[in-house]
């Protein structure tokens, strides 16, 4: 990867995050090319990562093995129209992490047969601890599997989809999850404080608990199940939260909270997908 030139079209936090994570894997910056239509991000971008920077999207990506299209999905369209030429004239691997846009959309606006990897970062990726789906169309190939993972590795972790309708799933298992995380600590800082802490004890204990316990669950080979378990005394105080959660159906909550975002997620790519 680090001979590889890779354009990033869009210069925003995720971009900046992604950038980062390639420098900080020995990537050279000078190949590194970044546009963006905010002169002062772009110098922002030159002057903390010492990348090469411009104003033309076209003539950005002509010398590039790969694409990163990292713009609104709102202006997704237009980005990629603009694009068509120079991607069927130098066929680079084109990486989206725009949210809720289908490959065959943008294939299409891209004018067919291109390389594209479909991936969903979520903001964690921001301090290199994110969760990334990707989901690669039939044109990609193994050494550009390979390639899309290496960028999104960069910052935390990736998995591949078989089937793109799963990238629904993912948009509202990681993508949105952060915010039901933020959600959930939130009130269990407010509910410590309803019990006579501190506000800044309720937060740190909420937070330093939160990291712990999803430390722990990535470094056990056992299910969260058993983790919940082993915390669990017969009689003892989780177990009596745990009951309250049970009575007040915490799983079908959550079920209804995925399957909402799912079929949002859903409905934004048939909006995305017409424009």
């Amino acid at each position: 990867m680090k001979n590889i030139h890779i354009t990033f079209i869009g210069g925003g936090n995720m971009a900046a995050s992604l950038i980062g994570g390639l420098i900080a894997d020995h990537v050279d910056p000078s190949r590194i090319t970044v546009t963006d239509l905010n002169p002062q991000r772009l110098q922002s971008l030159a002057a903390r990562f010492k990348v090469l920077t411009s104003s033309d999207n076209a003539a950005a990506i002509t010398d590039a093995q790969v694409v990163v299209l990292a713009v609104k999905p709102q202006v997704l369209r237009a980005v990629a129209v603009e694009l068509a030429d120079a991607v069927q004239a130098y066929r680079p691997l084109v990486v989206s992490i725009a949210a809720g846009v289908r490959s065959a959309d943008l294939q299409r606006w891209l004018g067919g047969g291109a390389a594209v990897v479909r991936a969903m970062p979520n903001t964690p990726a921001l301090v290199q601890t994110g969760a990334t789906g990707l989901f690669a169309s039939p044109q990609v190939i193994a050494e550009q599997r390979d390639l899309a993972e290496s960028i999104l590795r960069t910052a935390g972790l990736t998995l591949w989809v078989t089937d793109e309708a799963q990238m629904d799933a993912v948009t509202a298992l990681s993508g949105s999850g952060p915010a039901y995380f933020f959600r959930i600590m939130e009130g269990l800082e407010n509910a410590g404080t309803d019990l006579g802490l501190p506000r800044e004890t309720a937060r740190l204990l909420t937070l330093q608990t939160a990291l712990g316990a999803a430390k722990m669950a990535l470094e056990s080979s056992e299910s969260l199940a058993t983790l919940r378990e082993r915390v669990t005394s017969p009689g003892g105080t989780t177990e009596r939260g745990l009951r309250v959660m049970a009575e007040k159906n915490i799983d079908e909550l959550l079920a209804q909270v995925l399957k909402a975002a799912r079929d949002r997620a859903t409905e934004l790519a048939d909006i995305l997908g017409e424009k």
